[in-house]
């Protein structure tokens, strides 16, 4: 044997399961068809939110929570409705899980030196229904140090292990088939790829210089999900979000490309769940990319006047920061849009300088870089965040005008063909602007702005304080063009609670784990239909822990 266990993909989840494994003298191949640069994968470049319940950050602003209220949530989110099939193992890993988020978790992560802001956020806001999807209170506990700190500790104990000898790095190894002898995984065969030093992220060569293999008593398959590939990504798009987008920007590296789910069903494992995914209505094309199509997430505010690519105010529950799902639904369900790929906000300045966050470590820099004095200046000073205004000045989705007839003008250069009517759009923005008169209103994105002030953490960080859209004070005005970003895969590889991939008979095949994306986060749908955020991150570390230790134990 190469080794006790061969790890594929070097990502957060393949890491966390390779400490595991390490940690217990185990003798660990990690393959991967990149380079060393990009250890940590997909996670590094994220935000580092994690879903977290009833934790002293909560506590200290007031935040009431349990896990009956977070269980509550997840079961209305994930909607599953596949419990004696595909979601059989799903379920049982999303109430492990919650009750992972409200235990041991916090401690877990401050055991590996990650610790999380002060502030909590307030994701996926939800459906609008107390039994529906959505987060009932703040759960959003953004890591010190973004994705990046996350996934620093494991890259840690990866290099030391090898140092070691109980870990050997396979860089540029891409793996083309599992090997499965009597029943059993017993390792991987593929290609070697010609060495590249692109920087992490950038796409590198797919240049064959040789072929592989290595044995093992154990595999685990942690090698990320689909985004990447928009043709995949148009293959699997559910009937019930409508047709898929002709374009969409990528919220993910070129290497984010699913191979391995089809090539582990030719091993006979059974993937499920292929249908649920998980995109993005705010994408912006990004002005300085790295990877193909590079596209990064908007994370709004409540404040934002939300307009399809006609003009028209979207309906309820397609409110900023509110219910991804049933905005991706709509866009591409309603007849006469389904044909855009876009929509629109529009705002104020002062709404972009309180309440545009961008996803991502690299849009961060302060938080990733745990620069306290900057995160304060950044964040509760005057002025939208360095890289928001950079996308203000740079970005080919943003215009701004002092009026909104002018605004409406550039909004309509940025599409094919003018598609705004400005008298149409002022007359919806003043009908929202005259609800602002007294503290109370009958507008449903009226109350959520004054619900959500009444939360300590958005009104000092998050959330602009009411205004009329048209008030010149607040300007000037902004528009900013919307696109569907890809990002996750909710479904795949079916596990059981200690992470064995299933056969498709339904029983483990020996010696074979699956963790993080790849396995929908846990038991192929961890999610079901609908995340809560701050959920993909623990997916992978609470999936990769399982699959490491429970590798480790078959391996003993």
């Amino acid at each position: 044997m190469d080794a006790d266990v061969i790890v594929v993909g070097a990502g957060l989840a393949g890491l966390v399961a390779a400490h595991e494994l390490t940690s217990r003298g185990r003798r660990v191949a990690l393959v991967d068809q990149e380079n060393a640069a990009n250890l940590g994968g997909q996670a590094f470049w994220s935000f580092g939110g994690l879903f977290l319940v009833d934790t002293p950050e909560q506590r200290r602003l007031g935040i009431k929570d349990s896990f009956e209220l977070a269980w509550s949530d997840w079961q209305g989110s994930a909607q599953f409705d596949r419990e004696d099939d595909e979601d059989s193992w799903a379920v049982r890993w999303a109430r492990a899980y919650v009750e992972w988020a409200a235990g041991e978790k916090r401690s877990w992560l401050e055991g590996h030196g990650i610790k999380v802001l002060p502030t909590v956020g307030w994701a996926e806001r939800g459906d609008l229904r107390a039994h529906g999807h959505g987060n009932s209170v703040p759960r959003f506990h953004i890591s010190w140090g973004t994705g990046t700190g996350v996934v620093e500790p494991f890259v840690n104990y990866a290099k030391q292990a090898a140092r070691d000898g109980l870990l050997t790095f396979h860089h540029r190894h891409r793996v083309d088939e599992l090997v499965i002898e009597e029943g059993a995984a017993r390792g991987v065969r593929g290609t070697v790829l010609a060495p590249d030093d692109s920087a992490r992220g950038v796409a590198s060569n797919r240049d064959r210089i040789g072929d592989f293999e290595l044995t093992a008593k154990a595999v685990v398959v942690t090698s990320g999900g689909i985004g990447a590939d928009h043709d995949i990504v148009r293959r699997y798009w559910p009937e019930r979000l409508g047709t898929p987008p002709t374009e969409m920007v990528t919220g993910v590296p070129a290497y984010v490309d699913g191979r391995m789910l089809d090539i582990s069903a030719e091993a006979g494992v059974r993937l499920v769940n292929r249908d649920r995914m998980w995109h993005y209505t705010e994408g912006l094309r990004n002005w300085d990319p790295i990877w193909p199509g590079h596209g990064i997430r908007i994370l709004p505010g409540p404040s934002s006047m939300w307009l399809d690519a006609l003009g028209r105010r979207l309906p309820d529950p397609c409110l900023p920061g509110y219910d991804t799902l049933n905005t991706l639904k709509y866009l591409r369900t309603t007849e006469d849009i389904a044909e855009h790929n876009h929509s629109w906000f529009i705002l104020t300045r002062k709404i972009i300088e309180k309440e545009f966050a961008l996803s991502g470590s690299e849009q961060n820099p302060d938080i990733t870089a745990k620069d306290k004095a900057a995160v304060l200046k950044n964040r509760l000073g005057k002025g939208a965040p360095g890289p928001v205004d950079a996308f203000l000045r740079k970005g080919a989705d943003f215009v701004t005008a002092p009026t909104l007839e002018q605004l409406v003008t550039k909004m309509n250069e940025l599409t094919d063909k003018p598609l705004l009517d400005a008298a149409e759009v002022r007359r919806q923005i003043e009908a929202r602007d005259l609800q602002l008169a007294n503290p109370y209103s009958k507008d449903s994105q009226i109350q959520g702005i004054r619900n959500a002030r009444r939360y300590i953490g958005d009104r000092l960080g998050r959330v602009a304080g009411p205004h009329r859209i048209l008030d010149p004070a607040a300007g000037p005005l902004i528009g900013v063009k919307l696109n569907i970003l890809t990002r996750k895969t909710l479904g795949g590889i079916q596990t059981d609670l200690d992470s064995r991939a299933l056969g498709t008979d339904g029983d483990p095949i020996e010696g074979l784990y699956a963790a993080g994306e790849v396995a929908g986060f846990g038991g192929g749908g961890v999610h079901g239909y609908n995340a809560l955020e701050g959920t993909f991150l623990g997916g992978c570390l609470f999936s990769g822990r399982a699959a490491g230790r429970a590798a480790a134990r078959q391996t003993a």
